[in-house]
């Protein structure tokens, strides 16, 4: 893939939005990040954007304001973002919540991982995952977990 990819990250946690950078610096894609920091600002984000969405959107669960199940649904339910890849990120091994997850529209799920070499590989992995979901309308459910 030689465009550039757009992605969303979602995430309260100033921190993990570092490392997620970080990471994106070394994974082998041509890559644009934004970056939002609770669910408000991330649906006003997605609504101002509404003709030109990110690539993919990464959301944490535990966020300020709206959390990320509440974000998924409005945009799994809104004609104009249903389509937008999610990839849910989260510390919660719940396999309850992450069936949820799922049956709310998430395409994939990854585990928080516990260091940054892991991150760029749960990245690496999710990126083509999702881009691939798009093109081929392929509604696949993955678990990453490193």
């Amino acid at each position: 893939m030689n465009k550039q990819m757009n992605i969303l990250l979602a995430d309260d946690d100033l921190d993990d939005c570092m490392f997620f950078k970080n990471a994106l610096e070394i994974v082998p894609i041509t890559t644009n990040l934004k970056t939002v920091t609770n669910g408000e600002q991330l649906m006003q984000y997605l609504h101002d954007n509404i003709e030109q969405l990110p690539h993919v959107l990464f959301l944490d669960i535990n966020m300020p304001r709206k959390n990320g199940i509440e974000c998924l649904s409005e945009i799994k339910q809104n004609k104009k973002m249903e389509d937008l890849p999610v990839i849910m990120f989260s510390t919660s091994k719940s396999t309850d919540k992450i069936n949820i997850l799922f049956k709310t529209g998430a395409d994939i799920y990854i585990r928080k991982p516990s260091n940054f070499a892991q991150l760029v590989q749960v990245i690496h992995h999710a990126l083509p995952i999702a881009t691939e979901n798009i093109f081929s309308n392929g509604k696949l459910k993955y678990i990453l977990n490193p």
